[in-house]
């Protein structure tokens, strides 16, 4: 008599994911729509991401204080203890920043020079796996003269008219722009400067629209499409990944570069050497209801892994 097939195996790692990503849109959904609530929790020292451990600490400390008083002899002890940390059960950031370098090792050219549609195939492919981020060269029909190229140091944007490099939180010595960015300022004033906003200018990379074919003849509708458009850059040196926001153009053909990024851009990926200059891979963030935030990305979107 033939044996019964056996039953598949709970994936108790890709059950710790989805629970993960759960969490984290959780934890965005509740700052976005309760703020004053969350404002609160800071206040008492309880960040939003840590209320459902502080709540297992209470019920564990609870529960663990009632069977020891329901036992006779037991002494009860000032704080009962916890399992470890369930984030000792994913990847740290370095590991990931690692593998991804590694992994961009087959999928690059031996010389910074414009990729072919195999090689951003794979390398979108790449991202993807270790991100669960969803971003190509090509995005709407639309792309860059470049995908892989040159990004050269930039400094702070005037958010509003009167702003100054001493207004900004970092990086104060990078200076500011004589000039607008090429979207012009991203407020009317200081009062009407949202927190988002700020995190846009923070995050900003500067991308050479003046050199697209159809720049001129498509103006109108280009010049909308690609103002504050999600992009993510990778070092491919050290797999350091971050999310930014198109807000200038630039730099110029004669300059060697292909790309700009503001000080803190700059800072994350490293590539603050003497030269100011390095190559990195430019993709287009396909992510329409905007769940993917700006700044570094240091864990999977679908996985949820975290990064300590």
């Amino acid at each position: 008599m033939p044996r019964p097939a056996p039953k598949p195996k709970l994936d108790a790692q890709w059950l710790r994911s989805r629970i993960k990503l759960k969490h984290l849109h959780s934890e965005k959904l509740l700052t976005a729509s309760h703020p004053g609530a969350v404002a609160q929790l800071h206040a008492v020292g309880i960040p939003p991401g840590n209320l459902r451990d502080h709540a297992t600490r209470l019920l564990t400390a609870g529960a663990t204080a009632g069977v020891l008083l329901l036992t006779p002899g037991q002494p009860l002890p000032a704080s009962a203890s916890l399992p470890p940390s369930s984030q000792t059960l994913f990847v740290s950031p370095l590991d990931l920043h690692q593998s991804l370098a590694e992994s961009l090792k087959s999928a690059l050219p031996s010389e910074v020079i414009p990729l072919t549609p195999s090689q951003e195939s794979q390398i979108s492919a790449i991202l993807h796996s270790h991100f669960g981020l969803h971003a190509g060269a090509d995005l709407e029909g639309n792309r860059l003269n470049r995908s892989y190229g040159l990004i050269g140091a930039e400094q702070h944007l005037p958010r509003y008219p009167g702003d100054t490099a001493s207004a900004h939180e970092d990086f104060i010595q990078a200076g500011i722009t004589p000039g607008r960015g090429a979207w012009g300022y991203f407020a009317p004033s200081l009062a009407e400067l949202t927190p988002q906003l700020i995190r846009t200018e923070k995050y900003y990379v500067a991308v050479q629209t003046l050199y697209l074919p159809d720049w001129t003849t498509r103006l109108s509708y280009l010049r909308d499409w690609y103002k504050y458009r999600k992009v993510v850059m990778v070092n491919p040196e050290n797999g350091k990944t971050i999310i930014a926001a198109i807000a200038d153009s630039g730099p110029s053909a004669w300059t060697g570069k292909h790309f700009g990024g503001s000080p803190e851009v700059m800072a994350y990926l490293e590539r603050q050497d003497g030269s100011q200059k390095g190559p990195v891979i430019l993709f287009f963030v396909d992510d329409p209801d905007n769940q993917v935030p700006l700044g570094p990305l240091e864990y999977n979107l679908e996985k949820g892994l975290p990064l300590s």
